[in-house]
């Protein structure tokens, strides 16, 4: 009788506890909610300002940037396209457009097949030394491209593609292969060897083991490899700088750098109408392949 007497009066007491803290965690939460709105409402306009001001220089005139009065962050009215319609037609800009998509294709693709079959290589082919090349191979990446261009300086002119656009396929996967191959050493060294020895045992060889298993399993760090390489590539500056000299033949970072300042005449209006176009495609690729690389980690998480 006692017994059930204190649990008839504990058992709302046990029940009505929790109700005690509610009110508490939902306070809790909805203030770390806003803290979290809060800072990305910060983040985003901290970062959103840069590419304001430029669509704002690049809607104006020569005139209208070099005048002191007014606010600059404001929008002109009425406001002119001129020098965007002007970076077609009397401008080399789409010349330069032209050289960063081809080298940043030839790139990507040089880049990504020699890393995937290195990273497999090093992974799952065991032999002497490959761990101690694995580690140099990322050493490699660490080494600054204001050391490495003046020896490839040697090694562009002997192989004479001095002021050449392919000059950039040559260089810039010096830059993109190892830091890609470590990446994709990582994701091939989380796949289970099981998945080896049964593909083995059913017949398989190594470059079906690598197409049909590795690299649909890898394809979250393919894609993030891939993101890596095309960056180096469009936005690469100094190797281009260096060993290019011929308006045709340069990329876009080089190209509007040389022709939109002329000694110390900046052309502002061009120059912001340029760099926000040639911000497009990789804002373009970062979205598109981004939610693929989300989607193939969730996808990875909740395979059974």
């Amino acid at each position: 009788m006692n017994t059930t007497v204190a649990a008839a009066v504990s058992e709302p007491v046990s029940r009505a506890a929790p109700s005690r803290w509610r009110p508490s965690l939902s306070r809790s939460r909805k203030w770390a909610l806003w803290g979290a709105y809060a800072g990305l409402i910060l983040f985003a306009v901290f970062f959103l300002i840069p590419p304001y001001y430029m669509l704002v220089t690049s809607l104006k005139t020569s005139q209208q940037i070099a005048a002191i009065e007014g606010n600059p962050w404001a929008l002109p009215w009425p406001p002119t396209v001129s020098n965007w319609l002007a970076l077609f037609t009397d401008t080399q800009f789409p010349i330069f457009f032209r050289n960063s998509v081809i080298a940043t294709i030839c790139t990507v693709a040089i880049s990504m097949a020699i890393s995937i079959l290195a990273a497999f290589s090093l992974s799952r082919m065991r032999f002497w030394g490959s761990a101690t090349l694995a580690t140099g191979v990322f050493l490699c990446y660490l080494i600054p491209e204001t050391l490495l261009f003046i020896p490839l300086f040697q090694v562009v002119g002997f192989l004479g593609l001095m002021d050449s656009m392919w000059v950039m396929v040559l260089v810039f996967p010096t830059l993109s292969v190892p830091f890609c191959t470590w990446i994709m050493i990582g994701y091939f060294q989380s796949i289970p060897k099981e998945l080896d020895e049964a593909a083995l045992i059913d017949g398989a060889s190594r470059l079906q083991l690598l197409l049909k298993i590795f690299i649909p399993v890898a394809m979250p760090g393919i894609i993030a490899a891939t993101i890596f390489a095309f960056t180096v590539s469009w936005a690469g500056f100094l190797y281009p700088l260096a060993y290019i000299f011929s308006f045709d033949q340069m990329p876009l970072t080089v190209g509007i750098a040389s022709t939109m300042i002329k000694a110390d005449v900046f052309q502002w209006h061009m120059i912001m109408s340029a760099a926000l176009l040639a911000a497009l495609p990789p804002l373009v690729v970062y979205a598109f392949l981004m939610d693929y690389y989300i989607a193939g980690l969730t996808a990875g998480a909740t395979k059974g």
